[in-house]
């Protein structure tokens, strides 16, 4: 399916992304999919973040005393997003491959500008069921045409004040949620087969690993400045992927 060039761009992908993961607490799914775009078709490499991304996710999200406590407070967002991420990806099979690339580019040089800016929304807590099922709902289509799982349900995330820990748990949630509907639905209209499965399957060893690494080099790294060269290099990535 593949020749060894690529199947150790998408080892090295996963190794990077996993990294940074580990150092931040997120941009698994970002990361690979950046990098995996540069030489892969989206709709693959969509394909190919599915066990990876899940799994750690999931990992996440029942990690952390929050559980309960946030599936309560975002089953308006969770649920918009698990019901649309199958309208983005039956959209995703009427639109153009080069568009969906780019519009995954300008979603990375978005999300990294509004976090290198500190962009802060604050949402009143009688608005937080219809404005989460708004923003789940875009998420979900944008999940579904592209593979990105954060926009814009992440800035909605930082926008309930939540505790760090609650934080990155609810990113746990969203992701999860996220990818496992990705993953049905990709599967339902006949995107991903056996040989897909296998190779995403083993890329998830690299993703721990460089998981692994990540947190143990947290504490010899300075979080700000490696989000911030983070950050920038995943605009870059973004404007590249959109020429």
């Amino acid at each position: 399916m593949f020749d060894l060039f690529t199947l150790g761009l998408i080892g090295g992908g996963f190794l990077l992304a996993g990294f940074v993961k580990g150092v931040v607490g997120l941009g698994l799914p970002t990361v690979s999919l950046a990098v995996l775009a540069v030489a892969i078709d989206l709709p693959t490499a969509m394909a190919l973040l599915v066990v990876p991304s899940l799994c750690t996710n999931i990992w996440q999200a029942v990690g952390g005393g929050h559980f309960g406590v946030l599936v309560r407070r975002l089953w308006p967002l969770l649920l918009a997003v698990a019901v649309m991420v199958w309208v983005g990806v039956q959209l995703s099979s009427q639109i153009d491959i080069a568009i969906l690339t780019r519009i995954l580019g300008v979603l990375l040089v978005i999300y990294a500008l509004s976090a290198l800016t500190g962009t802060n929304v604050q949402i009143p807590l009688r608005m937080e069921p219809v404005i989460a099922a708004l923003c789940g709902a875009v998420n979900g289509v944008l999940t579904g045409l592209t593979g990105t799982l954060f926009m814009p349900g992440i800035i909605y995330l930082q926008a309930l004040g939540l505790t760090r820990d609650q934080l990155v748990q609810a990113m746990g949630l969203l992701f999860a949620v996220s990818t496992a509907s990705l993953g049905v639905n990709l599967q339902h209209v006949g995107r991903i087969d056996a040989g897909l499965w296998a190779v995403s399957a083993a890329a998830l060893l690299p993703a721990l690993i460089g998981m692994q690494c990540g947190r143990y080099c947290r504490g010899y790294l300075s979080e700000p400045l490696f989000r911030k060269i983070f950050l920038i290099t995943l605009a870059g990535l973004g404007l590249y992927i959109t020429m």
